[in-house]
Parts: C-alpha cells; structure tokens; sequence
C-alpha cells in the first residue's frame, strides 16, 4: 500500500523508460482485468508513442500512453494505482498528454473507454471529451464469462 504523499513536488512527470516497465505493467495488472503486457509497452516506447508516468523515486502512481499522427492523437491507456485514485493523478496525466498532443500538432484526441468505468468517463468528461460513437463488444470477455464489454469513443478537441 502507499503511504500518503503530502508533498507534491515528490512526484514528477516523466517519460517512461523500460526500466519502469514492471512497476507499470503491475499497475495495469491490479487494474484491469485484461493488462497490457510488458511487450505491449516495449513496443509502445520503440514506436516513438508518448509514453509517461507520473512517479515518485521509487513508485510508478500513474501512467499513460498517446499516439500522435496526421493532425490526431489517440489516448491508448491511462491507469492510476488503485491507492493512488481520487487524488488527481489521473486529471494530471491527462492534461500532460493532452498538451503533449497539442505539442505534435493534433487538433483531436479519441479514446475508448468501458461504459461501466465510470470515474474514468468523469473525468474525459470534465476535460471536454464528448461520446462521438460506440463500438461493439471491444472489450475481451473476463475469465469464464461470454459478455464482451462495449466501449464508448469519446473525443475531444484540442484547438
């Protein structure tokens, strides 16, 4: 469990580095029920994505991912440590990567996210995004169960 950080200043934003990666991938795994892997996240920061934490000198609190190209961006991930939740870690790497879009030239950010997720929709919502469609059993079914999960797309404009 995490002790309580007082001080701000101990939790930097910072671009990932592969030698974060198992502390995120057990954010990921703590989180949800189908994690990205290891490999996904490697393939991430060999692509050039944005890949970020916001970190303290020995915990990962949040991480997220953003792909940039042709004047859109796409949130790919964003994950906050479970005793890490309802302290705006989540708002902060959001704003970080939304302005980290901006940076590479995107007007538009797209996300997907479960409609039964619904801190992470408040806080799309509270940012500007709007739900722009829906795709259909998205997301993997959990172990021993056949219901896929749908995920709502949600966009925001960057401009």
């Amino acid at each position: 469990m995490f002790q309580t950080i007082t001080d701000p200043s101990q939790v930097i934003c910072r671009r990932m580095r592969p030698s974060d990666l198992d502390l995120v991938v057990r954010n990921e795994e703590i989180s949800y029920p189908n994690p990205w892997s290891k490999r996904v996240f490697l393939d991430c920061l060999r692509a050039g994505y944005e890949c970020w934490v916001l970190a303290t000198r020995d915990r990962i609190l949040a991480h997220g991912v953003l792909s940039a190209a042709v004047g859109e961006s796409h949130l790919l991930t964003l994950c906050v440590h479970p005793d890490a939740r309802r302290k705006s870690y989540g708002r902060r790497m959001l704003k970080h990567l939304l302005k980290e879009a901006r940076r590479l030239g995107a007007d538009t950010c797209f996300l997907e996210v479960r409609p039964s997720n619904e801190s992470a929709r408040s806080l799309y919502y509270s940012q500007g995004f709007v739900q722009v469609g829906e795709r259909r059993g998205y997301y993997p079914a959990e172990t021993g169960s056949t219901f896929r999960e749908d995920a709502l797309i949600l966009s925001c404009s960057l401009l």
